[in-house]
């Protein structure tokens, strides 16, 4: 996905980040004015939540308690995280990942990035002519390549199983 960078002065970026905190942040309501600035139709996220936290009281019997605890814990979260998540993705919040899921997915992302970083400053390298690989360096940046495209579909499939999993399909 494209990143776009713009510089502002500090005042406008101080004004924006107060308007965007009532709106789901900076590239949340960024993203929504470039939507609606081109016409296209508005993206399938989730309402932003706005107001002070509220608490609901649910009653549940025992067997669903059990069912509840067994469920959570198997998220790696608490019954409450798990009970927050399944409503959150059905209000169209963004796929619900444990703390640990969460973890496990930057890091896959930083080293997916820094790989991917370090294999263009080869190839840049190279095609100035500062480098000179042989065909078998050539064939070995190819197959990285491949290896880090299989990688990022396998993190995509991780996220599509987590987004999956929360809407009940």
């Amino acid at each position: 996905m494209p990143t776009l960078t713009l510089r502002v002065s500090d005042e406008l970026a101080l004004q924006f980040a107060a308007l965007a905190a009532t709106e789901g942040g900076k590239s949340a309501l960024i993203r929504r004015l470039m939507e609606a600035a081109v016409g296209a139709p508005e993206s399938k996220r989730a309402p932003v939540a706005v107001g002070a936290p509220q608490k609901v009281t649910v009653r549940f019997r025992d067997s669903e308690m059990n069912q509840l605890r067994e469920l959570a814990s198997v998220r790696g979260m608490t019954r409450t995280q798990w009970i927050t998540s399944l409503v959150r993705s059905r209000l169209g919040a963004p796929a619900q990942q444990s703390d640990g899921e969460r973890e496990e997915l930057r890091t896959i992302a930083r080293e997916l990035n820094r790989i991917g970083g370090n294999i263009n400053q080869i190839a840049r390298s190279a095609n100035r002519g500062e480098l000179d690989p042989g065909a078998e360096s050539w064939k070995m940046l190819a197959e990285t390549r491949f290896a880090l495209e299989a990688l990022q579909g396998e993190l995509k499939g991780v996220l599509d199983r987590t987004s999956t999993y929360w809407e009940g399909r």
